[in-house]
């Protein structure tokens, strides 16, 4: 009965906040990140190489990329503008995992999305000709999730060639030519399988402030409170605008954690959790860490009257 009163309670509560007259808005478009991954990789075949970061046809890649993603309408940022005061800049042969921890460290802003790619490259001399092979290939990985949204790749035609007597400098031409075309095709492809992400969600999450049609996963952690304040705790944050579902992680009689999606940005959430904490009469300390994608709420005990 007291639990079915605290849920009556919480959806008041949280209708009585919704019916505050807010301006319409558009979803929050995600902050995206373009980069490349180009560690070695010992199966890629002797005449085919992985394009390092330094390499002009690398730089036209990124080029590329980045124009189609931005003429879409998405926010793109530079790595190196993004990351410049706080990281060690020109690193070559980088594999993934560096450039998803990358990614989850900027906080200025905060990365949604990763788009990484890898170029491969090669040439074969003939008796009269030389025949070029380029592949990109693309994937989008949410950083606060690691759920992958996305991947394709494209490779040049057989009929690409280059000139029989053609120098090292002549084929980086011709290369990042024709990998310059293949970038288009591939970020054009690339947009549109994050604007389908983006543009299916909620449409009641979206249009609200603070909402989001890109789905969102937080680490929540409890700490301080008893079981039965817990029990309270739940009604609340599974009756948040937004919701999508909760998982338990972890739980003891003063520590509960748990792995919450929802399409609110962490603003509103963070928001959220401040009120709740209010109507619950409960004093408490509420922090947010970006890279790690952790809100923690922290009672603050008060001494017993016996």
């Amino acid at each position: 009965m007291q639990r079915a009163i605290l849920t009556l309670f919480a959806g008041f509560f949280l209708m009585s906040c919704a019916a505050v007259p807010q301006p319409a808005v558009a979803a929050e478009k995600p902050n995206i990140l373009v980069m490349g991954e180009d560690a070695e990789e010992a199966g890629a075949g002797g005449q085919i190489v992985v394009v390092p970061r330094d390499n002009r046809v690398f730089k036209q890649v990124l080029e590329a990329l980045t124009r189609q993603l931005n003429e879409e309408g998405f926010n793109i940022y530079d790595e190196r503008a993004v990351t410049l005061d706080d990281f060690k800049q020109n690193r070559t042969r980088r594999a993934d995992a560096e450039l998803i921890d990358i990614a989850r460290s900027v906080q200025r802003p905060p990365i949604d999305l990763v788009v990484m790619f890898t170029i491969y490259a090669g040439a074969k001399k003939g008796n009269y000709v030389t025949d070029v092979y380029t592949r990109i290939a693309g994937r989008t990985l949410n950083v606060k999730t690691g759920q992958k949204l996305g991947s394709f790749e494209v490779t040049s035609p057989k009929e690409w060639k280059a000139p029989h007597d053609c120098s090292r400098d002549c084929l980086f031409e011709v290369i990042g030519k024709n990998a310059k075309v293949l970038a288009d095709d591939l970020g054009a492809v690339m947009a549109r399988q994050i604007a389908m992400v983006v543009d299916r969600g909620d449409p009641a999450s979206a249009s609200s402030p603070g909402g989001s049609n890109l789905p969102s996963a937080y680490t929540l952690v409890f700490s301080g409170f008893t079981p039965e304040e817990v029990t309270s705790i739940e009604e609340y944050i599974v009756a948040f605008g937004g919701y999508k579902h909760h998982r338990p992680i972890r739980s003891s009689l003063r520590r509960a954690e748990y792995w919450y999606e929802t399409s609110s940005e962490s603003a509103r959430l963070n928001r959220n959790m401040r009120l709740m904490l209010d109507r619950l009469g409960a004093e408490g300390r509420v922090t947010y860490s970006s890279s790690e994608n952790t809100l923690t709420v922290e009672k603050i005990a008060q001494r017993k009257q016996r």
